[in-house]
């Protein structure tokens, strides 16, 4: 599916760029026709400026007299060596031939036009007719022509080069967006390789609960009922197990709901002192505490942030127990709150087993767990560090940890003060 993806992406991303090669290539070549072209142009008005600055024109009786033997290539001088037209013609102010040379032309102009691209074979040549004028009136009409032979080959090369060059740049482009593709797929098949396994953690996780419930209502249902005796284990542990598994829906609604965002009708004025305060204090913390030493620093100005109260609650309260679960008894856990110039810190370390170093990077991943045996014996589902760092995250900040194996861990809460 993902090389499918790639090679689809790899095509268009070459089929755009190619497309943008070719009519950018093609806007060249003609860009540069024109060019040649204006050239020839310009050196065909030069050479007729001249020939037609030499013509004699008088007026006498009632008769015009019109003398080219003074003009260049028309008259009596011969053509330079490096001249290159083709054919130069003389018409008369109603069209007819008067003097030519070169290619024997017709005994009539054919056309009276500035500039024209006429084919002879086996050459294309660029012909200019241009009316003499005489004190407001056309005394004839000058036509020459040069072979377009240079511009030919010039643009020749350049189609030449251009057939070389545009499949190898094509080449290239495909190997640039097979590249690229493979950059922008990647963090798809990262999402995918979570998505799948959120979903077999989540499967197995939802899968034992339910397994226990089952049994256990099976062999309620068959074992006999005993005088005035309710089956009271039966469903204890029945019910014991609903409620892992609706604390588990609800942190996997919790995550697939939240999204990273705030809801702005829930964003309030917070005094950390007092929400440090209240979560030491509530019965989850006492009781995950119970065997251990539990130390909260606060300093003496009182510190406020804007956000979610129960929320940010929430995320402490995660940190905590997962402190305590892994510390041992008679161990340490310190929470402290620390502001600084722009942000705030909680700290929350312990003196528990420990996070190894190839496990600090997947701390935060949902359903990770360092060791899945001990995990399962306390009872984790492996979704309440992540839930912290969503929600730490929600509030503009940062949740990092540190740690090292047998001395404990330090997970730390950053907020930006208000």
């Amino acid at each position: 599916m993902f090389n499918r993806s790639r090679r689809d992406l790899t095509r268009w991303f070459t089929l755009s760029m190619g497309s943008i090669l070719i009519l950018f290539a093609s806007i060249l070549y003609y860009q540069r026709s024109i060019n040649r072209l204006e050239e020839s142009d310009r050196l065909l008005y030069r050479k007729a400026r001249v020939m037609t600055a030499n013509i004699d024109y008088e007026w006498r009786q009632d008769k015009e007299r019109i003398d080219l033997s003074n003009v260049p290539i028309l008259g009596k001088y011969s053509p330079p060596s490096d001249s290159n037209l083709i054919y130069a013609r003389w018409y008369s102010a109603k069209g007819t031939l008067y003097q030519f040379y070169g290619r024997q032309p017709a005994d009539q102009i054919q056309a009276i036009a500035a500039f024209e691209t006429i084919q002879a074979h086996p050459e294309w040549l660029r012909q200019l007719t241009l009316p003499v004028d005489h004190n407001g009136r056309t005394i004839g009409y000058l036509q020459i022509a040069i072979p377009l032979t240079d511009a030919q080959v010039a643009l020749r090369e350049m189609l030449m080069v251009m057939v070389i060059t545009m499949p190898l740049t094509l080449g290239v482009i495909s190997l640039v967006g097979w590249f690229l593709s493979g950059i922008a797929m990647k963090p798809i098949r990262n999402a995918y390789a979570h998505l799948q396994r959120f979903t077999s953690d989540a499967s197995h996780e939802l899968r034992a609960p339910l397994a226990t419930i089952l049994s256990n209502a099976q062999v309620g249902l068959l074992s006999p009922v005993e005088a005035g005796k309710p089956k009271h284990i039966r469903l204890e542990n029945i019910a014991e197990m609903a409620k892992s598994m609706n604390r588990l829906v609800t942190d996997l609604l919790f995550l697939a709901r939240q999204g990273g965002r705030l809801d702005s009708n829930t964003i309030q004025l917070i005094h950390l002192n007092d929400l440090l305060k209240e979560t030491i204090a509530t019965p989850s913390i006492q009781s995950a505490a119970k065997h251990l030493t539990l130390h909260l620093e606060l300093p003496e100005e009182n510190i406020r942030i804007n956000g979610n109260a129960d929320l940010l609650q929430q995320a402490i309260i995660n940190l905590l127990t997962n402190a305590c679960k892994y510390t041992s008894s008679k161990g340490t856990v310190w929470v402290r709150l620390i502001s600084q110039y722009h942000r705030v810190l909680i700290p929350i370390e312990d003196t528990g087993i420990g996070i190894s170093e190839a496990g600090l990077p997947h701390i935060f991943e949902r359903f990770y767990r360092v060791d899945e045996e001990r995990t399962r014996q306390k009872g984790g589902s492996g979704l309440g560090l992540a839930i912290a760092q969503q929600i730490v995250a929600a509030h503009g900040g940062y949740l990092t940890v540190s740690s090292q194996v047998g001395k404990g861990s330090l997970f730390q809460i950053e907020l930006p003060l208000i």
